[in-house]
């Protein structure tokens, strides 16, 4: 058994170091009643949510009764010496005591000795931050926040400073055969201490049990208050089939590398894991979220990859209407390839209504808002999503696209330049850095972005239409042109947004030519086509009868 000094708790648990009520380090053994070896110093400070932990006083020996009031003394210039000692940690290293109101999830380490079994230990990973971030009192830091130190030997301390958070959670997945090993333990920033750990043996067919454990003990050990329904949210299993929770692990992993061959990759594991389970509506969304990526982000022919992402954002919706997930990823796509406007508006609104942190959901309704010309509550509620994940490069990358429709070009270049002193090569975060600069009047170096962007990811089109446009206004005419006819060719192969097309032949002045490769887009079902009525190198375009029918068609007027 462990006591508090302070306020007596008493411990069952002897791994816990320090009380989770008011920070106090705990004693072990009977004589835990008369010594106090933790001196608090109360109150809080503006800066800091918990009182700190000092120096242990050494306890004074006393010789003979007649010298006990000198050891009182004695004692009393200790605690006072200890508590001054105590007040200038607490003002300059606050550290976290009882309820831990914020935490971040450290990516665990595969160390499996198998590269194959990454999957696992970042699936694990996302598992515990979407378990933990379903309670309403506990801020926890977002996958794309914390994933960006994998690999990375750094310290609590930094990690603490740096994402603001008291405690982090870090693990290690072992794996040998059936045989699972995972070592979790959540550490304290300010002063890098343990305050609690453990090991956790299982079989890999009860996987879905132990993430739900992993979550309820991490839980606890913050002091979380958990309700009934709480404790429901923390440990629900979408599926109760470890392999097909495995498949899906597995989906996740390769989705996140956006890349056409990736995202093949994943449309297998999600197929596989609905064929386990067909009632997985979380595998459904995934399936959703690949075709999606494989349009979007990889360019290929969106009549056939958006249909099926729309059955399975459909099915998802059926399984669980009351996932938020699900509401977000239908309203992306009704909104992508429908251009049904008020529609998707409505399953983003019910996706924030459900899940108010979801920064996905804040993007896609962002998305739609820009699009129809509502800037100033798209870009509010897009810094809204970047704030509630201020280090995901991709939410702040999509927030200075919509600053940009804006015309607040400024701003979209500071934000973008801050995305790329966080990851200097970030495809998309030079997309639309070029963009900006373009509209800033600054073509040459809106050329050198855009192709930095291309070089990272050379499937994606929109950086080549952005490098034409750019050398068509500087006046490079020749070099516009041979990058146009590079589009050209190959759409002979692939599948090319004819909105990219079009933006080129805007850039050249040729007006004709850039409404008739829009008016293809309409046909093709291009999903850039959203971008119609808010994207300001078609502005040339704008008066044109052509143009006006080609909005209203895509029912941005009447």
């Amino acid at each position: 058994m462990r006591l508090c000094p302070e306020c007596r708790r008493e411990y069952l648990d002897g791994t816990l170091i320090f009380c989770l009520d008011d920070g106090a380090r705990l004693l072990d053994g009977p004589g835990a009643n008369t010594e106090p070896a933790t001196v608090l110093f109360g109150g809080n400070t503006p800066n800091s949510e918990t009182p700190d932990r000092i120096a242990e006083p050494q306890p004074v020996e006393v010789a003979a009764p007649r010298w006990r009031s000198l050891a009182v003394l004695g004692a009393a210039v200790v605690l006072i010496g200890a508590a001054a000692l105590g007040l200038f940690r607490y003002i300059s290293t606050p550290a976290p005591a009882g309820r831990i109101g914020s935490i971040a999830v450290m990516p665990f380490v595969n160390e499996t000795g198998n590269p194959e079994l990454e999957y696992l230990a970042d699936g694990m990973t996302e598992t515990l931050i979407a378990s933990l971030g379903s309670l309403p009192d506990l801020s926890v830091k977002s996958r794309s926040s914390v994933f960006r130190y994998k690999g990375q030997d750094r310290d609590a301390r930094s990690i603490g400073s740096e994402l603001t958070v008291p405690a982090i959670v870090t693990g290690r997945v072992v794996q040998r055969g059936q045989d699972l090993t995972l070592y979790i333990e959540l550490v304290d920033t300010a002063t890098e201490n343990s305050l609690w750990k453990n090991t956790y043996n299982r079989k890999l067919s009860d996987l879905v049990d132990l993430q739900s454990e992993i979550a309820r003990d991490v839980a606890r050990k913050l002091d979380a208050r958990l309700s009934g329904s709480d404790e429901a949210r923390l440990t629900r299993n979408y599926t109760a089939d470890p392999e097909a929770y495995q498949l899906y692990m597995r989906g996740r992993f390769h989705t996140l590398r956006v890349t056409r061959p990736e995202l093949m990759k994943a449309v297998r594991s999600y197929e596989k894991a609905i064929e386990l389970d067909p009632n997985y509506a979380l595998a459904y969304v995934g399936l959703a979220d690949a075709y999606r990526g494989l349009a979007l982000a990889g360019e290929l022919d969106p009549q056939l990859y958006f249909p099926k992402a729309k059955a399975a954002a459909l099915k998802a919706v059926e399984l669980d209407d009351g996932l938020a997930e699900t509401h977000a990823l239908l309203g992306w796509v009704i909104f992508w390839y429908d251009w049904d406007w008020p529609a998707a508006e409505q399953q983003c609104r019910r996706a924030l209504e459900l899940d108010p942190k979801s920064g996905d959901a804040h993007m896609a309704l962002a998305h739609i808002l820009s699009a129809l010309g509502n800037h100033a509550e798209a870009n509010d509620i897009a810094r809204r999503g970047r704030e509630a994940d201020p280090l995901n490069v991709r939410t702040s990358a999509i927030e200075a696209q919509f600053l940009i429709y804006a015309g607040r070009n400024d701003e979209a270049i500071e934000r973008l330049r801050a995305v790329l002193d966080l990851d200097p090569d970030y495809w998309f975060a030079n997309q639309f850095l070029a963009s900006a600069l373009i509209e800033k009047g600054l073509y040459d170096e809106a050329v050198s972005a855009g192709d930095k962007g291309r070089a990272t990811y050379p499937e994606n089109t929109r950086n080549i239409s952005f490098v034409a446009y750019a050398l068509a206004k500087a006046g490079r005419t020749a070099e516009a042109r041979a990058r146009l006819s590079e589009m050209l060719a190959m759409r002979e192969r692939q599948f090319v947004p004819p909105f990219n097309i079009a933006i080129v032949y805007a850039g050249l002045g040729e007006n004709k030519e850039a409404i008739s490769w829009l008016q293809r887009g309409i046909v093709e079902r291009d999903p850039r086509m959203v971008f119609l009525y808010c994207e300001p190198k078609l502005k040339t375009l704008k008066g044109d009868p052509e143009f006006e029918a080609l909005l209203r068609r895509m029912r941005f007027q009447n």
